[in-house]
């Protein structure tokens, strides 16, 4: 189960490396269910791998002049301080519930990811208050969530990173990856205060994560970034019920891989043919609305 847990840690990294972000999300499964570790220290070896990996990538956005380093700092702060609290708290929770909550997560990020990003300047005036406590309160809020579930919380950043810093999203992107590794390393001293680390294996896994990565950023060039987004999406949809499957009961993952199986079909249908059952059903409700 090693040999099989580093090979699909290369194709997390991998990605990791083609979406900027969110390939790190399969981390926790991948531990928990194919290297058999508890919730717990799924998690807290997930923040080491996900923090050196974003540390790993930010080297390359770097270079480029994507990060915008003061409000990195800014947000890393606030969610260092989030994310150590999430680690601390999530002894206290338990691991059955955290996946749960991981499952969630999930989903958000899945719906994040369908639904697109898009590109902002609408920025706050900078300085002001107002602008300084929201920067606080989503690096707390989002610091935190990745604290307790091990998530680098990248479908949260960078959309607040370009709705709150104003951002483009290339920099957007860059400048997340270093808020993701200040929170995950915060993270995992939080969990570290109770849980313990497999060395080798975290060492392991780290290693072909970020080979993963710098082979995925090489791939940016052959795929569409559209088209590879929206597949992880749906992959991410299928991943939470299998997660629900195994914390809850057989029948409600079951439940969500069928919804999502029918949601995706859905999709397809309405992108590729004129037929959409989702038109036909808006345009019924409009009909009625109207009297």
């Amino acid at each position: 189960m090693m040999a099989l847990t580093v090979a699909l840690a290369v194709l997390v990294g991998v990605a990791l490396g083609l979406l900027g972000g969110g390939g790190s999300i399969l981390m926790v499964p991948l531990l928990a269910y194919v290297a058999g570790m508890d919730a717990k220290h799924a998690i807290a070896t997930s923040l080491l791998v996900v923090g050196i990996a974003s540390v790993v990538g930010v080297i390359a956005h770097a270079r480029a002049g994507r990060v915008r380093w003061r409000t990195a700092v800014l947000f890393g702060v606030a969610g260092m301080a989030g994310a150590y609290a999430g680690g601390r708290l999530a002894h206290f929770i338990p691991g059955t519930v955290l996946m749960i909550g991981f499952a969630a997560v999930m989903v958000a990020a899945a719906a994040a990811m369908l639904r697109g990003r898009k590109d902002t300047h609408a920025a706050p005036e900078r300085g002001q208050l107002p602008w300084l406590t929201m920067i606080a309160l989503t690096g707390v809020a989002v610091g935190a969530l990745s604290g307790l579930v091990g998530a680098g919380g990248g479908f949260l950043l960078v959309p607040a990173l370009a709705l709150l810093g104003g951002l483009e999203m290339p920099a957007a992107v860059g400048t997340s990856l270093v808020v993701i590794a200040m929170q995950s390393f915060a993270g995992l001293a939080g969990h570290l205060a109770h849980e313990h680390i497999d060395w080798p294996l975290a060492a392991m896994v780290t290693a072909a994560t970020v080979i993963g990565a710098v082979i995925g950023g090489r791939l940016t060039a052959v795929f569409k970034p559209d088209a590879l987004r929206i597949a992880f999406g749906w992959v991410m949809l299928v991943m939470a019920a299998v997660v629900l499957a195994q914390e809850t009961a057989p029948a409600v993952g079951i439940a969500m891989a069928a919804g999502t199986v029918v949601a995706a079909v859905t999709y397809l249908t309405c992108r590729r043919t004129t037929h959409c059952p989702l038109r036909s059903v808006t345009g019924r409700a409009r009909a009625i609305a109207r009297g």
